[in-house]
């Protein structure tokens, strides 16, 4: 008899690094799907869907992400507040100049699995706007 058994990974097995992006010119899209891979670990040949086993990712330079086409002009971010007539819009122009790290944050967030794991796999993402960042350490020792 062959034994066929698969592969599952523990929470106490997982191993974390910590990787550095650089949005600069950059498509807003394509970079979201690849930190959200880096978030969930699907990288690793021990990704197990209900454990999470993904890695830290910073991510510079924020406010030099890219849209393609007339996307710049025309994305709206829209929120409600809760309270009565509380619909918030504000477009993608004027949320790079306010807040160019909670585009990236939204982008990432819905493409990573709607699920318990989401939330924490968030909180190992860390965005800066520019280049500076206080993680060069964490980053010297996994390379």
């Amino acid at each position: 008899m062959k034994n066929n058994s698969t592969y599952m990974q523990r929470k106490e097995d997982v191993v974390r690094d910590w990787h550095l992006v650089d949005l600069e010119g950059k498509v807003l899209g394509r970079v979201a799907t690849e930190i959200a891979k880096l978030l969930m670990g699907k990288d690793k040949p021990t990704f197990t869907p209900h454990v999470d086993g993904g890695d830290y990712v910073v991510a510079i330079n924020a406010s030099k992400v890219e849209l393609t086409r007339n996307k710049k002009e025309s994305k709206v971010y829209r929120w409600h507040t809760g309270f009565p007539g509380g619909l918030k819009e504000m477009t993608f122009e004027r949320m790079m100049k306010k807040h160019p790290e909670k585009v990236i944050e939204r982008a990432v967030y819905n493409m990573l699995p709607k699920n318990r794991l989401r939330k924490n796999r968030m909180v190992r993402l860390k965005i800066f706007a520019l280049d500076q960042h206080p993680y060069q350490n964490q980053l010297k020792k996994t390379e």
